[in-house]
């Protein structure tokens, strides 16, 4: 991933995590954010992925990310609905989605990012840059072909 920033967040109060997410939006690339939170909360790692980017990944990718248990077991696991108000920070509105684990990350009424998980983020960008690599456009693939075509026999 492209920056690692670590954030101590001591909600409501504490402004950093809209410096953090405006720093994502200015980079433009994923953030890696460590959350730590007060009051023994545990620590949350995540990825801040720039809306773009995301919907670049998802479109590459050939399927969604598949949710797996939390012993490691590898099955896929339905995820329980969890109920969660927005929560504000300066001019940035983080929505938790109630099923898959993502924030959705909203300024002035625009998702500008999403917070994921570092392994649905990781495994994401592999998928998305490995069938991108594999992906000919039609053009691209007519002048390959035809570059194949003039090529002599390696016998020859």
């Amino acid at each position: 991933m492209g920056i690692r920033i670590d954030a101590k967040v001591s909600y409501p109060i504490n402004d950093e995590v809209e410096r953090v997410l405006g720093l994502a939006e200015a980079v433009g690339e994923p953030v890696t954010v460590t959350f730590v939170w007060e009051g023994g909360r545990p620590s949350e790692h995540a990825v801040l992925v720039p809306a773009a980017t995301l919907a670049l990944w998802e479109h590459w990718a050939p399927t969604a990310y598949p949710m797996r248990d939390a012993e490691g077991g590898g099955q896929a696991v339905a995820e329980e609905p969890e109920l969660a108000h927005p929560e504000e920070f300066g001019a940035f509105t983080l929505f938790r989605r109630r099923a898959g684990g993502r924030t959705a990350v909203a300024r002035d009424g625009v998702v500008v990012a999403e917070l994921l998980g570092t392994g649905e983020a990781h495994w994401l960008e592999e998928q998305a840059r490995n069938v991108r690599q594999g992906f000919m456009d039609p053009k691209q693939r007519a002048a390959f072909e035809e570059f194949l075509a003039r090529q002599a026999d390696r016998g020859e």
